[in-house]
């Protein structure tokens, strides 16, 4: 078995991070519908659809790679479940914070909405940050200022109305919280299987089939539980996720050295799992909002397929000079994902629109403006980075 780390993987998720900021800023009339989302009960998909979890994908991928270097530096299984652990609550935390932003009440809480979120996500920085350089007692003292900063803004913050008041709430986790879902289901089993692939596949069908009753509202008796242990219950993220994790452990079983049995066998598996996701929309259609078991093979088929035309650009013709722009992104994930909303936000709260390319009648210049946007973010934190401002949780 081989524990090399290649190129393709932290171009492919800084590719997908890449398309996330793209669509999210994509929003506007005239848009061409295949670029965007579809609404949930529309039989098909966009590239919308399939970018996050192309993501989630990634993040399955690079389960065992992070484990196995942590092995090899001598951590034992109880510090790397404590990591583990921490990572996945310090997500689902991040997740909760960005999803309550629309909810708040700027009256009952007293400040904006747009006021709230940029503190927020200065908090954010200050408690994340990979501080270096730095004396221990001034890292101390800014983590301490943004653990501080959240619960003063957590403290403080109310939605709803005068007459019936609510607090932060968890009507769904995020795009963060939902990959700290997955994450968590994903690293806790490697960590308790290793590279077992029948155990892991064991696993992934699991939560697959817990998806495909949960389509079918056959566990509805454990909805007492579902305001915490929902997207687990679910099935849909974490079995995208394992997905990932299966894949990953098979082609490092393989060896990146047998490229051609490398390239044919993931071909296969691209192919079987899409051709299962259109079988099963026989039954459930093809919906990103629901989370179908078809949508979810479908893009899990497309994100193999995907992987292995960038595995042969990158790793076997050694095309790497295009790398440059999206390997900050794949290397700098979570900075890169929080770094544009800052801006949104302070150009929400200032009122001018900094972003003239949103005022254009024209598609192309929305798509062309969106791009651009996406690629100055990951230059932007790419920056960040260099200067010492790089989230690592």
């Amino acid at each position: 078995m081989m524990n090399q780390r290649i190129l393709s993987i932290d171009i492919m998720r800084g590719l997908t991070l890449f398309l996330m900021l793209f669509v999210n800023d994509l929003y506007m009339p005239g848009v061409p519908a295949w670029l965007g989302h579809t609404s949930a009960d529309f039989d098909g998909m966009g590239l919308a659809d399939w970018v996050f979890p192309g993501f989630l994908f990634m993040v399955g991928m690079a389960v065992p790679f992070a484990a196995q270097s942590r092995i090899k530096r001598g951590q034992s299984s109880l510090t790397i479940f404590y990591h583990i652990l921490v990572r996945s609550l310090s997500l689902i935390i991040i997740g909760v914070f960005m999803v309550n932003v629309s909810r708040l009440n700027p009256q009952l809480t007293g400040l904006s909405k747009n006021l709230w979120a940029i503190l927020v996500y200065i908090s954010i920085f200050l408690i994340w940050n990979n501080y270096r350089n730095l004396r221990l007692w001034l890292i101390y003292l800014l983590k301490g200022a943004g653990i501080a900063g959240l619960i003063i803004l957590a403290a403080i913050f109310k939605s709803g109305t005068a007459e019936s008041v609510s607090w932060l709430h968890t009507s769904w986790w995020g795009i963060l919280g939902l990959i700290g879902w997955g994450y968590l289901a994903a690293s806790l089993i490697y960590l308790f299987v290793k590279d077992k692939l029948l155990q892991i596949t064991g696993f992934w069908a699991l939560f697959f089939m817990l998806n495909i009753l949960s389509q079918l509202n056959l566990l509805e008796f454990l909805n007492p539980v579902k305001p915490v242990l929902g997207v687990l219950l679910n099935g849909n993220t974490p079995s995208i996720v394992l997905a990932g994790l299966f894949f990953s452990v098979l082609i490092r079983q393989i060896g990146f050295a047998d490229s051609q049995k490398l390239i044919k066998t993931s071909l296969l598996i691209g192919v079987i799992l899409l051709v299962i996701g259109f079988v099963l929309r026989q039954w459930f259609i093809i919906s990103k909002i629901q989370g179908t078991p078809s949508w979810a093979m479908i893009c899990n088929g497309i994100s193999v397929l995907v992987f292995v035309v960038l595995y042969i650009v990158i790793d076997l013709f050694k095309l790497t000079k295009w790398t440059v722009i999206f390997k900050p992104a794949g290397q700098n994930s979570l900075t890169t994902y929080l770094a544009p909303d800052i801006f949104y936000y302070s150009m929400w709260l200032s009122g001018i629109p900094i972003l003239i390319y949103k005022q254009s009648e024209l598609a192309g210049v929305v798509i062309l403006g969106s791009v651009l946007w996406a690629l100055a973010m990951i230059g932007f934190a790419a920056l960040l980075a260099r200067i010492g401002i790089r989230l690592r949780l």
